[in-house]
């Protein structure tokens, strides 16, 4: 496939159908998840394919080496939560003396790979649901076949992937820091540029390795071996043992009424809490009263954020090591405490650590109804710059998000426990069938862009379309603006600038469809079937119909 053909189908168009409908951020993952769905393929099968092509696609996002979070709805009536298949690799069993002495936690390089990856995990936990639940008929090296024809014949390199390059150029001179980066990335000792063809036959290799021989041979099998060599000669502490004893966790998705009907996300360690927490504390302080678009809007927004973001940063952390307060933090009463603390009339302060990282997310439902919605990341963009051995993979830094050892908090790192994690993809559902999935990447922007497109979507009735061409904002510091303030693209006008300073928020302008302000992804499900959905106008992606 050319640039060209490429950049014709990426685009933020909404699309609908009656037999299926996906949306990515990449134009190739889309049209891989809608071929299984024409091919008679089921949701979750739509998804793993897309999820393989964005592994190829846009590897400064996302890869095998990275994690993986799923919501999987069998478009059922009843009161059954989603399925929620959290795919987080755990810390080493045996990390370096350093760091159990309380040394700072790297951010990059080898030091930084201090987590397994559950991104592959992920995919067979969803695959095997698939199989067992819904009669899913496709095989496993079937849905992994286009992004193994990617990587081998190459893809045009996107926007994004060329931002990106440029935007961390001087960093990627450290060849010690990002160990192995260069033979893959850099081919001819430079960055591909936008349009650019970009192969990638070591991972193609790898990738067929993994169709051939299932998914648990990136834990267990040759393919394993080589990965934990390749990361142990780097430098890391991860072992053949500590990737063998990697295994995701499959409970009931977290939810919470809202409106007519539940808001569903993923538990901790993700922040997905922090969403419900936004939305329940906007319910309470209520939006009839408020103008699309006004200042009030995005000042109570951005208060309820605030809020939330307290708790999320005081309490959430692996529930198998310390005890996360989930039901307090969703309560009644604790959420009218917190909107009662909202003033209409002054900004309060933000005295928020900033949290980093790059991610992907993607969506896709069947002609049954049947959806699913999922994020998947390897934390900063680029993850850790560390390639693991001659297996084209790009290893994740998501160790870097634990707080150092010897600090009180309950994120505090330590042998086989999983990190705090940002991501959080959603659903909306009435009467158990999903009506609406979403997601978005962005780190601490995620549960901000959500309660912008989902108070968009529930409260003023927008289509996907819709929510997401409307401005949105970010507050506090991001990965390439250092400014602790409050960030609104410029298309919400000079008068809700002015009004939103006279309130005391410390305001700067975005361009609009700024790529700060989150890359999302909407499809909407209507009670007679018919799904539209669109993918960002911020991203490279697309919403494509059966």
């Amino acid at each position: 496939m050319t640039a060209r053909d490429v950049v014709n189908i990426a685009s933020s168009a909404p699309a609908s159908g009656r037999a299926g409908l996906v949306t990515s951020p990449h134009a190739l993952a889309s049209m891989a998840g809608r071929d299984v769905l024409q091919q008679g393929g089921n949701a979750i099968e739509a998804a793993i394919a897309i999820a393989a092509m964005l592994c190829v696609t846009m590897p400064h996002f996302t890869g095998l080496g990275g994690d993986g979070f799923w919501l999987v709805a069998d478009g059922t009536s009843g009161s059954k939560a989603p399925l929620a298949i959290s795919g987080i690799g755990q810390a080493a069993r045996h990390l370096p003396s350093g760091l159990l002495d309380g040394d700072a936690i790297a951010v990059r390089g080898p030091a930084s790979t201090l987590t397994t990856a559950a991104t592959v995990a992920a995919w067979e936990a969803a695959y095997r649901v698939s199989r067992e639940q819904w009669g899913g008929t496709l095989s496993w090296a079937s849905l992994l076949a286009p992004a193994i024809a990617a990587a081998e014949d190459g893809f045009a390199t996107s926007r994004s992937q060329d931002f990106w390059y440029s935007y961390r150029a001087g960093e990627m001179a450290d060849a010690a820091t990002w160990h192995g980066f260069a033979q893959t990335f850099l081919p001819d000792g430079r960055a591909p540029t936008a349009g650019e063809s970009f192969r990638q036959p070591a991972l193609a290799a790898t990738l067929r390795q993994l169709a051939d021989g299932g998914p648990r041979e990136f834990y267990e099998g040759e393919l394993a071996a080589r990965l934990a060599d390749g990361l142990q000669a780097a430098g890391s502490p991860l072992t053949r043992e500590d990737l063998a004893a990697t295994r995701v966790h499959v409970s009931d998705a977290l939810t919470m009424p809202y409106g007519d009907g539940v808001l569903a996300t993923l538990p901790p360690p993700t922040q997905g809490v922090t969403t419900l927490q936004i939305m329940g504390i906007l319910a309470r302080l209520g939006l009839k009263d408020c103008a699309h678009g006004s200042a009030t809007y995005y000042h109570r927004l951005v208060e309820a954020v605030k809020q939330a973001f307290i708790d999320r940063d005081r309490y959430i952390a692996d529930p198998e090591f310390v005890d996360v307060p989930v039901a307090t933090m969703l309560s009644d009463r604790h959420l009218r405490a917190a909107a009662s603390r909202i003033d209409d009339r002054v900004a309060l302060d933000w005295p928020h650590r900033f949290r980093e990282g790059d991610t992907v997310y993607f969506a896709a439902t069947d002609s049954a109804g049947r959806a699913v919605s999922v994020l998947q990341t390897i934390y900063f963009d680029w993850g850790s710059g560390v390639m693991a051995g001659d297996t084209g993979v790009l290893w994740h830094n998501r160790g870097a998000a634990f707080r150092p050892v010897g600090s009180a908090h309950p994120n505090v790192l330590m042998p086989g426990k999983r990190p705090f994690h940002t991501l959080n993809p959603g659903m909306y559902l009435k009467g158990g069938k999903a009506r609406l999935l979403y997601g978005t990447q962005g780190a601490d922007g995620q549960p901000q862009t959500l309660s912008a497109l989902l108070t968009r979507l529930i409260d003023y009735g927008m289509s996907p379309h819709e929510a997401l061409s409307h401005p949105r904002f970010l507050l506090g510091r991001t990965f390439s603006d250092s400014r602790d303030n409050l960030k609104l693209e410029s298309d919400a006008g000079e008068a809700v600038f002015a009004a939103l300073a006279a309130r005391g928020h410390a305001v700067a302008s975005l361009p609009k469809h700024s790529p700060l302000a989150g890359q999302a992804g909407v499809i909407a499900i209507a009670e007679d079937g018919l799904a539209s959905g669109a993918h960002d106008p911020r991203s490279d992606g697309a919403a494509l119909a059966v």
